[in-house]
């Protein structure tokens, strides 16, 4: 049986609740998408915390099973909630505060990082601020790192060579030169279906090195679509799993263009494939990197 470990799951978001741009369109079905997940092989899974209180709703959801854990962090898209806070100490305060709270279930500080496709949320230089405010967590936990990494991997390098910290980039999608540096400081590259969309991406996957590599669905979102270079590379088998409109919601089924955990399946599938590798070696390969990142 293939053991899989989903190190980016954001099983608080409201799509789970059957709730899509505020409007409900079926009941929550969260506990059928962990039953198709354990079903699939996931032995765990790793809740996305991007902000304050999606980190206290990540913790609260992963303390109603054994096998859900979770990130605490501020995505760099938020950071804005700093200065929103009565004030930015206080803020993050509240953040180790959760991550003292969460004890065994917070296994990493994040998402936290650079994103410099979305300055429109917050500008680069509140970005870098926080995310550095961010990194003082360190001091407190010997905690690994969960990175988020968009177009920003020069200013991101530079803020991590600094220090010796432990982590992954999560969702990778830049050039081989970018992720081999941060292999080099030593830290891991997940993937998932946005790290596989071209054939540029594919090509750097192929390079990357097995044993410096997780991976992840970040669902709700970057799933593999029809249209990205790795979908040829999913199995029958994968493809073959039903899935219907969000109007037509059955407990039975996924629903079309809601990425779930069960789907991690398919990103071992291209990763094999690309790498001409077998797919059951790799994916313990990959299980045995992610127990000894976080766990």
């Amino acid at each position: 049986m293939r053991r899989f470990i989903d190190i980016g799951a954001n099983l608080t978001d409201s799509m789970y609740a059957g709730i899509y741009n505020n409007t409900l369109k079926h009941p929550n079905d969260l506990e059928y998408v962990l039953q198709r997940s354990w079903k699939a092989g996931l032995e765990k899974i790793i809740i996305t915390g991007g902000s304050l209180s999606e980190s206290q709703k990540a913790l609260n959801l992963a303390r109603t099973n054994d096998r859900l854990f979770c990130t605490v962090g501020c995505h760099p898209t938020r950071c804005t909630e700093f200065e929103e806070a009565e004030s930015p100490s206080v803020y993050l305060e509240s953040l180790k505060n959760v991550i003292s709270e969460g004890k065994n279930k917070v296994v990493a500080i994040g998402e936290c990082g650079l994103d410099y496709d979305r300055i429109n949320f917050c500008p680069k230089e509140i970005q870098k601020k926080y995310f550095n405010l961010q990194l003082t967590i360190t001091d407190h936990f010997n905690l690994p790192l969960f990175l988020h990494c968009r177009n920003a991997a020069n200013d991101l390098y530079e803020i991590l060579k600094a220090f010796n910290l432990k982590g992954v980039i999560h969702s990778f999608d830049g050039t081989l030169n970018e992720a081999n540096k941060f292999i080099e400081l030593g830290y891991f590259i997940g993937l998932n279906g946005c790290s596989l969309k071209t054939a540029e991406n594919l090509e750097v996957v192929k390079n990357l090195p097995v044993e410096k590599l997780l991976i992840e669905t970040d669902c709700p979102w970057c799933e593999i679509r029809p249209s990205h270079a790795s979908y040829k590379y999913i199995s029958k088998e994968h493809l073959s799993i039903m899935s219907v409109k969000k109007e037509k919601w059955s407990s039975e089924c996924l629903v079309k263009s809601r990425n779930e955990p069960c789907n991690i399946t398919c990103i071992l599938d291209v990763i094999a494939s690309v790498k001409n590798v077998n797919s059951n070696e790799l994916c313990e390969i990959l299980f045995n990197n992610t127990n000894k990142l976080f766990f």
